[in-house]
């Protein structure tokens, strides 16, 4: 009897053990669900919010993977290529380009750029690709391409416009406004043009026309501007006659609305004076050509009437 008496409490005290047990870890899942509960209501959201929002991660993470798996199987580059063969055989293949907003350049370099894709699937040409290689055209400021299926491509080009002509050593280029060159112009195409020249006058071809733009008077009178030492302008008006500017902006800004508002009163463009030196203003200095070789001559005269 002694020896059941000691099994029997044995087993009472395992299993008020195992009772322990099972309450402390009742009691730790109750403490941790409401230190997460706290947690979790400090949060901006709602219980529902949060179930939402872990939903769409969820989901967006098996889209990315799934995404990513067909990449790199290839499953990819296979169905797109199989919709374009589709595509092209139901006609939907460029084979018509029509070129918009060209008037001074030749558009049959765009028709080139844009016919190196044809017959290819219209779901296949590169229209951001071709948009950049119709901005390498000298002539092309902005370039817009479009799809209109089954079979047409169409480009808008914006020109840049022709704004001076630029004096190289070997020829001359047609420009634009800040400088850009456009095509080479023959001799007698450039006189409508204000020719630039020097190192580096291409440039300052913004700098330039800001500084003609003080003198609104002499600008259309203004045919050549040469850029001298890479510091200050020279400029030629179309009486042939040519004035020398300071170096500096505004230095050379306030030199050119004194030069207007004297010829506005004593009438300098036009007249004797060859040149006109304004590099240390407000004094000007002129040359009238010959005019030494009058003075000269006539002192001489003057001193053979004193001899006889």
């Amino acid at each position: 009897m002694a020896r059941t008496n000691s099994r029997n409490t044995k087993g009472v005290r395992r299993q008020a053990r195992a009772q322990g047990t099972s309450r402390k870890v009742r009691s730790a899942r109750k403490q941790g669900q409401s230190i997460l509960g706290r947690m979790l209501g400090m949060l901006p959201f709602t219980e529902e919010q949060l179930q939402k929002t872990f939903t769409v991660l969820i989901l967006g993470g098996v889209v990315v993977a799934l995404a990513w798996l067909a990449q790199i199987s290839g499953a990819t580059a296979v169905a797109s290529d199989r919709f374009a063969h589709v595509a092209s055989n139901a006609g939907f293949k460029l084979a018509r380009v029509e070129v918009r907003g060209t008037e001074r350049m030749n558009s049959m370099l765009v028709h080139e750029r844009a016919f190196g894709q044809r017959d290819l699937a219209m779901t296949r040409v590169d229209m951001h690709g071709l948009r950049e290689d119709l901005l390498q055209l000298p002539w092309v400021k902005d370039a817009r391409v479009s799809r209109q299926l089954p079979d047409l491509l169409v480009v808008n080009v914006v020109e840049r416009d022709p704004h001076a002509v630029l004096r190289r050593a070997d020829r001359l280029m047609l420009i634009d406004p800040t400088g850009v060159e456009l095509e080479p112009i023959a001799a007698a195409d450039a006189k409508d043009y204000l020719l630039i020249e020097g190192p580096g006058a291409q440039g300052q071809v913004e700098a330039l026309d800001m500084l003609l733009d003080s003198a609104p008077a002499l600008k259309g009178k203004v045919t050549g501007a040469e850029w001298v030492g890479n510091r200050r302008w020279n400029l030629t008006f179309d009486t042939d006659q040519r004035l020398a500017l300071p170096q500096g902006d505004d230095r050379s800004a306030a030199a050119l609305i004194s030069f207007a508002q004297a010829d506005g009163v004593h009438r300098l463009i036009g007249g004797e004076v060859a040149s006109f030196d304004m590099r240390n203003p407000p004094r000007m200095y002129m040359h009238v050509p010959g005019r030494a070789e009058r003075q000269e001559l006539s002192m001489r005269e003057q001193q053979k009437g004193e001899e006889t």
